[in-house]
């Protein structure tokens, strides 16, 4: 996650993304009603999407996900064969440190 980010966001977008998941592909009508409806948590908590957050939504397609990799990674830590890369992570908390710097100065 990067610093600064709402995670409030990051998990709205995480719930809609799971329920639309569960619903594979309900009829045409259905998924036209849906698109304005309001979304559900699963603690029943009302989720309401606006619409940019649903044209993302939509737009970030599967292309963000990449379940071969997940799989991957999740066989290697259970085999107790996956290596972190200290330099990579290092890099990134580095980067987003700077980020978020110049966004306080700015």
């Amino acid at each position: 996650m990067k610093i600064g980010h709402n995670p409030d966001t990051a998990n709205a977008l995480t719930q809609a993304a799971a329920a639309k998941q569960q619903a594979k592909a309900p009829a045409p009508a259905a998924q036209d009603a849906a698109k304005d409806a309001p979304r559900t948590a699963a603690a029943g908590v009302p989720v309401t999407l606006s619409q940019a957050a649903r044209t993302m939504d939509v737009a970030r397609g599967a292309s963000d996900f990449d379940a071969g990799k997940v799989k991957a990674v999740k066989s290697a830590i259970e085999k107790g064969t996956f290596k972190v890369d200290a330099e990579a992570v290092a890099d990134k908390l580095l980067a987003n440190a700077s980020e978020t710097l110049l966004r306080s100065r700015g």
